[in-house]
């Protein structure tokens, strides 16, 4: 698991330094009142779907709260939303330097995090169209899904599903694709990502690895912050250095460290932690 606590301070006095684009912002989510319109009453129009996560998934379970995982994951959220209290932050991309480093395990379960707060709309959406997997975490079709949307084949209400008794969606992938980045250069993604914080208070992307596809780094720009994933024992220095070296903007917000065994996690903390969730009231 991540050692996420000191992922996202480094950015903070970075943000507070960067002026405040054009947008009004009320109560933490983007005010533009002519894409509203175009989304109005997609919340309720969209198809609900039961929650069935796949066992090998090892997505968070809210029945048990008290696991350092979810912890961990509830303290990466409240470094982004701390962060968007002070800019207007909603769409983020999640990557990794290479495969297999945890990108859609934490993108997924930050999704869900985030989405335990009351109110707080989260959309997770599957922009890794060369190797999707967010669609069999929950166990749904991969189409329709994003790709779908953008060649004209279906609708947003069509390819984003509400995740029953949650405040999270998804928005699977859609069918394969022979040219993803050129799929990505149309003016409907950035459109597409433009609207969403009309409803959505977080968007949360995951995408291909920096040093294997452009993907990430072209969604990066449209995007309001990007955070990494790295693997203790599996992602050399060398590989985030490149990784990070190809990234046109500097809107990096940090980095998430997966694969932490639990002493790693806390240490001398881990009996304090233990001591914490062992005697409920």
């Amino acid at each position: 698991m991540s050692r996420v606590h000191d992922a996202l301070r480094r950015v903070e006095s970075t943000v507070m330094g960067t002026p405040v684009p054009p947008e009004s912002v009320s109560g933490g989510r983007i005010i533009s009142p002519e894409p509203a319109n175009a989304l109005r009453g997609l919340l309720e129009r969209i198809q609900t779907i039961p929650f069935t996560p796949s066992p090998d998934a090892s997505l968070l379970d809210s029945s048990r709260p008290s696991e350092s995982p979810a912890e961990e994951f509830r303290s990466l959220r409240t470094r982004l939303n701390h962060l968007q209290s002070l800019q207007p932050i909603h769409n983020v991309v999640l990557t990794s330097a290479s495969p297999a480093e945890g990108k859609s395990f934490s993108a997924t379960n930050l999704a869900l995090a985030q989405a335990q707060l009351e109110g707080n709309m989260t959309l997770l959406a599957d922009f890794d169209f060369r190797r999707p997997v967010i669609h069999t975490f929950f166990q749904v079709p991969r189409s329709p899904g994003i790709t779908d949307y953008l060649q004209g084949k279906a609708t947003l209400e069509e390819v984003i599903k509400r995740i029953e008794g949650t405040n999270l969606c998804i928005m699977p992938a859609g069918e394969a694709v022979l040219n993803p980045l050129e799929l990505l250069n149309l003016p409907e993604v950035k459109n597409m990502l433009d609207l969403l914080p009309s409803i959505f208070n977080w968007v949360i992307l995951d995408t291909p690895p920096l040093l294997f596809a452009a993907d990430a780094n072209l969604l990066a720009t449209l995007c309001h912050g990007l955070v990494m994933v790295v693997r203790i024992g599996n992602t050399t220095i060398d590989a985030v250095t490149r990784a990070m070296g190809s990234l046109c903007q500097n809107n990096i917000l940090g980095i998430i460290v997966n694969g932490a065994h639990r002493g790693e996690l806390y240490s001398k903390y881990t009996y304090y932690h233990s001591y914490y969730y062992s005697k409920p009231d």
